[in-house]
């Protein structure tokens, strides 16, 4: 990051509307003194969003397909939720978009399809940084006759496109990998990676769980193949939605009634979904839009270029705090796993993984709890990256993890806090 571009991100960290934005959230101005800093196990939401799910279940909530209005009203939202997410990603159609229950049932979905048509391309390449569910659901493929090849996070905690390339075969049917660790914050050079994989005839399929609230989805620039998010860490209820490309989502074998199309989304979406969630998600991405019209003259802007602008803006202010964390933690003697250079900052989201010396993770996430601060330990659903930086599955570690309506002040209060902690525990 060059030094005028870092000069221009902080003048936006600094116009960032952060107490605007906090008053949008009810769960901030009910929880008094409480800091929300377990973000990346599920974000809280704009009131603009409950109001979208509230509205659903009072004015609409029946079966869509009907033909009487409240029915129509359902399929209206779904459309509209479709293309609003589309837009969220810049998706090339909105019937790329499909809707459901979590990320893990969409992966063990694709799983399960490609799982079917391996023939000679039978290599699949997973990541020692990812979350189990974009490990494990592919490794269940083992049975079907597939081989798997481990793309390994180096000591500095990401992962590198070069060691990807020699993992390349004319065999290689998929590389699963994280755009951002969930565990540890680290971003992937995505768009490297589906270069490499397309080059050697491969598919890309992307976890884009946890980058989703920090910075802007670009399927088109990343060239990926399939891709999965949650809203609920997008400031929506729990939902989750699968991107694929249309003729590749045409192609997979899925489950579905003998009356459903035989065409994506509806032959991905099998059974009823969560109505009022997707509504919510709908109105979660009109919040990030007008997030960005603060950034923002309105003449002849899209819906797209306000996602655009939002989401550039909260990975501005959004460096400024991991900076600010960073520093902190290392003032505490912190460990911190993943990337912990500040020069390296730009590759990193504000999630931190870290321990203090020999200290319980566990009775420091409680004494956090009675100073009214919400954190997580354990083993973030990672055992092998748990393996990898010598944790045990018991202990694990302390996951700190914020997004844009956190503060420069929570921060510092959480260094405190965390002073007090290690003098009492030391």
């Amino acid at each position: 990051m060059n030094q005028h571009h870092v000069s221009k991100a902080q003048e936006g960290a600094a116009s960032f509307p952060v107490e605007k934005i906090r008053a949008m959230f009810p769960a901030l101005s009910q929880a008094g003194d409480f800091i929300f800093m377990d973000n990346a196990a599920g974000a809280q939401i704009p009131q603009s969003v409950l109001d979208a799910v509230t509205n659903h279940l009072v004015g609409h909530n029946v079966q869509r397909g009907g033909r009487y209005g409240r029915s129509v009203m359902v399929d209206q939202s779904v459309a509209e939720a479709r293309t609003s997410v589309a837009l969220l990603i810049n998706a090339y159609s909105p019937s790329e978009i499909c809707f459901g229950m979590n990320a893990t049932s969409f992966i063990r979905l694709v799983s399960l399809g490609i799982g079917q048509m391996l023939q000679e391309r039978d290599e699949i390449v997973v990541t020692d940084m990812d979350h189990d569910a974009n490990i494990a659901t592919w490794l269940a493929l083992e049975s079907a006759g597939a081989k798997f090849k481990w793309w390994r996070m180096r000591e500095d905690g990401n992962l590198h496109v070069d060691d990807l390339k020699p993992l390349m075969t004319d065999r290689t049917r998929l590389v699963a990998c994280t755009v951002t660790a969930h565990s540890i914050g680290s971003i992937v050079d995505v768009a490297s990676v589906a270069r490499i994989a397309h080059a050697a005839g491969a598919e890309v399929f992307l976890d884009c769980v946890h980058y989703g609230p920090h910075g802007l989805i670009d399927v088109q620039a990343w060239n990926c193949d399939y891709l999965v998010c949650s809203g609920y860490k997008n400031f929506s209820p729990h939902m989750g939605f699968l991107w694929g490309r249309f003729d590749t989502l045409k192609r997979l074998p899925t489950f579905r009634e003998d009356f459903i199309p035989d065409e994506p989304p509806y032959k991905v979406e099998a059974g009823t979904f969560i109505y009022e969630n997707v509504s919510g998600m709908d109105a979660a991405v009109r919040y990030l839009e007008s997030v960005g019209r603060n950034f923002l003259a309105q003449n002849n802007r899209s819906r797209r270029d306000n996602i655009v602008a939002g989401m550039n803006a909260i990975r501005d202010y959004e460096l400024m705090l991991a900076r600010e964390m960073m520093k902190v933690l290392k003032d505490c003697g912190a460990t911190i796993y993943g990337v912990a250079d500040e020069a390296r900052i730009n590759e990193r989201v504000p999630t931190f993984c870290f321990n203090i010396g020999k200290l319980s993770p566990q009775r420091i996430v409680e004494e956090m709890a009675a100073m009214q601060i919400g954190i997580r330990d354990g083993h973030m659903y990672a055992p092998r990256l748990m393996k990898r930086l010598n944790l045990s599955m018991d202990s694990g570690a302390i996951r700190a993890s914020l997004v844009h309506y956190n503060t420069v002040e929570e921060v510092h209060r959480f260094g405190e806090a965390l002073r007090a902690i290690i003098g009492k525990l030391s």
